[in-house]
């Protein structure tokens, strides 16, 4: 008689694909390109964010112009930010404005009508949560409607000087660019990055890769030409370059 045939053993379910690192031999040493780029980022126009910070290191201030910058270029935000704060510095003050005034203000940063009522609901909500101070912690942070973890590293770092890794189009894009993580999205570069830089180097991270971006190392056709570490950067995906 013939043996009945055996069920195939069904093959184990595969966990969550986490962010993964870049392979060891493509990973350059990051300290070495952070202090070459550190050496020139003065060469550079400064980010928004930067100037903002520099101005007053108070987290409501860096907190509402990172609210402003999203979606907007860096030569609109700080003005939009300067003239808000002409009218109101802390939550308190700046809750009791209409949306129409603060829309006055901030105009023409990207979806000023929106961010309007995300400025007068943050208000709100950290007068009436918070006794007017701004959170310290990422995770308080993201509890305040309109703040993503873009936003929330940034306040925390920038506003607070404390460890956090904040990642744009261009931390993201410029991280893989150098094979330092392989990663497909901003948020799996965050996570990434923190496994793979070291904590000295977090809080001047975006500012200096924002600044990078912005002036060297574009998406498109980058700077390759006048880059301070084209001789190390393996330009992973770069296709073309100037």
């Amino acid at each position: 008689m013939t043996a009945a045939p055996q069920a195939r053993p069904t093959a184990p379910r595969r966990a969550a694909r986490a962010p993964k690192l870049a392979p060891a031999k493509s990973r350059l040493a990051v300290g070495r390109l952070i202090a070459r780029l550190r050496r020139v980022q003065p060469s550079w126009r400064t980010t928004a964010l930067a100037e903002v910070s520099s101005e007053r290191r108070d987290p409501f201030y860096v907190l509402i112009a990172c609210i402003l910058s999203l979606r907007t270029k860096d030569e609109t935000t700080g003005p939009a930010a300067a003239r808000l704060f002409a009218l109101a510095e802390g939550p308190e003050a700046m809750g009791l404005l209409t949306p129409r005034q603060i829309e006055r203000a901030i105009f023409p940063v990207g979806f000023y009508r929106t961010k309007a009522r995300v400025i007068l609901g943050i208000c709100h909500d950290l007068l009436a949560r918070f006794g007017g101070a701004v959170p310290d912690t990422i995770d308080e942070l993201l509890t305040l409607k309109g703040v993503g973890r873009k936003t929330a590293n940034l306040v925390v770092t920038m506003g607070f000087g404390k460890p956090g890794i904040c990642v744009d189009v261009h931390v993201h894009r410029i991280s893989n660019r150098w094979g330092l993580i392989r990663t497909r999205n901003p948020e799996e570069s965050e996570m990434a990055l923190r496994r793979r830089l070291p904590r000295r180097y977090w809080i001047g991270y975006n500012d200096l890769l924002v600044a990078f971006g912005q002036n060297v190392c574009q998406p498109v056709s980058p700077r390759c030409s006048v880059c301070p570490i084209a001789a190390v950067c393996p330009r992973i995906g770069v296709g073309r370059s100037r």
